[in-house]
């Protein structure tokens, strides 16, 4: 794509770039950025590569290319749409030209830094989480500016919006727009993040930007274009109005029940007796009672997925009832001369004539703000102190942690205990930076869908290995009620233990301290402790019926889950 859009910067016959351009050009510059940094990676096959960077790091790492990916992949080039579709399909100019300005280079700006935001209480240094918040709550005054200048492009215009569905479809994206944008910074707050974090609040303020901000303002935009590419009326407006009261109601029905959700998760999670222990020490309480909400979710998405059915059906109508205009004549005007004395342009101007310099600007402007954050965290020890009693994985952990991953137990499990009463009570010692050192990639998770793992193997908290046998094959047996889904297979794959000393040598490359010669010895200590769980819980497999073999994924899985939360422990009582 930018191999076509770019030369087209280049080579134009408009000297000014107007202010969608900006935003392209952004976004462009900064998802190559994002994705060069984050895409250091050591591979071991084809398929099969470990994360350079590792625990706290990969974890500021990841966040700051989450958070600008959905900036720079659903955010920036929106904009750039809305500044173009709005004022065309309105017939009025962008409302101001000065907003448009701060609202670009403020947002880029700003945007960049806000990925600590989602690490609030974590074990990330405070500095850089504190970097997250105040930038953050930045973020606001630029995002509410382009919401703004969108919605005031409408001044004059307000009557079209009651017989016009483009512009209904655009005013409540730019509304979904200004909410998800000052959710977003209210979030950062520490006070209301403690609240939010882990819960559905959270999946709720994403899919208000995504469903209403991104959908309605690609919906508005297609029901604009599509008559005119194919030279005739709309196939029908009532469809067309349907579908925006039936996508309205499906945000609400989608969006209020897990808000609810998210509250009543976090008051749950934090609630004690007058004896001051847990009201809910069963986390599935916390599930069960709000799967109602999770109903009422899914017939918000059902509404809004009719809604984009009968927009296909309509825009299909409308495309057989017309002729396709694969291509118009245009002519463009001489490049006018640039004035030698140009003292009463606005300096913006220079700019918006130069694409290069534009580009230039703003990599330079998103680059501050990653720098700041991330080389310190790299460079000085003192951000992620060491813990002796952190051992690396064995190899048939590694396995079982990468079985873990591949199966997206991290979704749902979080592996990252806050230091509040509620979870240290519920799970165990808050998690420390060192604990995740050798942790390629991180596990930190971002829902609770299900219990923190960190902790699992400890004594607190460790179950027996056929315990966790029986869970993976059918959770509702153990834990009536769960909506985990079953993993059956399981109990017949097997782990590949010809990528055993692959992934041991990966590591050592990544600094994980292995002995030199490990690699080639490792799957003796595969075999050892495979067969060492399997005997454990023999017994009681063969009386409920199962067979199991130590080659399984299951075996792996088990002994890598058993042990999260041991070195911490190990480290305790050798202090005592």
């Amino acid at each position: 794509m930018d191999g076509i859009y770019l030369p087209l910067f280049l080579k134009r016959r408009e000297r000014h770039l107007y202010v969608a351009v900006w935003f392209y050009i952004a976004t462009f510059v900064t998802v190559a950025v994002l994705h060069l940094v984050n895409s250091f990676e050591l591979p071991i096959s084809l398929t099969k590569s470990y994360s350079w960077y590792a625990g706290v790091q990969d974890a500021l790492v990841q966040w700051w290319y989450g958070h600008n990916a959905v900036a720079f992949f659903l955010t920036t080039p929106y904009l750039g749409l809305m500044y173009y579709f709005v004022p065309k399909a309105a017939n009025r100019p962008v409302f101001s030209y000065r907003l448009s300005i701060i609202h670009f280079w403020a947002l880029i700006f700003l945007y960049i830094w806000a990925g600590p935001h989602h690490l609030l209480y974590t074990a990330l240094p405070d500095w850089a989480q504190t970097l997250g918040v105040v930038f953050s709550i930045m973020l606001i005054a630029p995002s509410w500016g382009g919401m703004i200048n969108g919605l005031l492009t409408l001044r004059g215009a307000w009557d079209k919006v009651r017989d016009s569905v483009v512009l209904k479809f655009m005013v409540v994206a730019i509304t979904a727009y200004g909410m998800s944008t000052f959710e977003g910074p209210l979030l950062a707050l520490k006070n209301v993040n403690a609240i939010a974090h882990y819960t559905d609040w959270i999946i709720a303020h994403v899919h208000v930007g995504a469903l209403g901000w991104n959908g309605f303002l690609t919906f508005g935009m297609l029901y604009f274009l599509w008559p005119r590419l194919f030279n005739t009326k709309l196939y029908s407006k009532k469809m067309a109005n349907f579908h925006f009261w039936i996508g309205t109601l499906g945000i609400l029905f989608y969006a209020i029940p897990l808000y609810w959700a998210g509250f009543v998760q976090s008051q749950m999670w934090n609630d004690f007796t007058s004896d001051g222990f847990l009201k809910y020490p069963n986390f599935l309480e916390t599930v069960t009672n709000i799967i109602p909400m999770y109903t009422y979710r899914a017939v918000g998405g059902l509404m809004y997925y009719i809604g984009v059915i009968s927009m296909v059906i309509n825009l299909a109508k409308t495309a057989k009832a017309g002729t396709f205009t694969a291509n118009e004549e245009a002519e463009a005007m001489p490049l006018k001369p640039i004035a030698k004395n140009y003292k009463d342009e606005h300096w913006h101007r220079w700019f918006e004539r130069k694409p290069t310099m534009m580009l230039i600007g703003s990599l330079v402007v998103i680059l501050i703000g990653g720098i700041i954050e991330m080389v310190p965290t790299f460079l000085i020890d003192s951000n992620i102190p060491s813990i002796k009693s952190v051992k690396p994985y064995t190899p048939l952990e590694l396995h079982g942690r990468d079985i873990y991953i591949s199966e997206g137990c991290n979704n749902c499990h979080s592996q990252m205990i806050r230091p509040f009463r509620s979870e240290t009570e519920r799970y165990g010692e808050y998690s420390k930076a060192g604990e995740f050192v050798y942790d390629h990639p991180f596990l930190w998770g971002s829902k609770r869908t299900g219990p923190d793992l960190a902790r699992e193997g400890s004594s607190k908290l460790r179950k027996p290995n056929s315990w966790h046998f029986k869970h993976m094959y059918d959770p509702r047996s153990l834990s009536p009620g769960s909506i985990m889904p079953s993993y059956p297979w399981l109990l017949d794959k097997t782990y590949d233990t010809s990528m055993t000393a692959p992934k041991i040598r990966a590591m050592i490359t990544l600094g994980v301290p292995y002995d030199k010669d490990y690699p080639e010895k490792a799957n003796a200590d595969v075999i050892q402790q495979a067969n060492e769980i399997v005997e454990d819980m023999r017994k009681i497999l063969e009386e409920d019926g199962f067979e199991v073999s130590p080659d399984r994924e299951i075996v792996a899985l088990i002994a890598y889950l058993q042990r999260l939360g041991v070195d911490i422990e190990k480290g305790q009582i050798t202090k005592k």
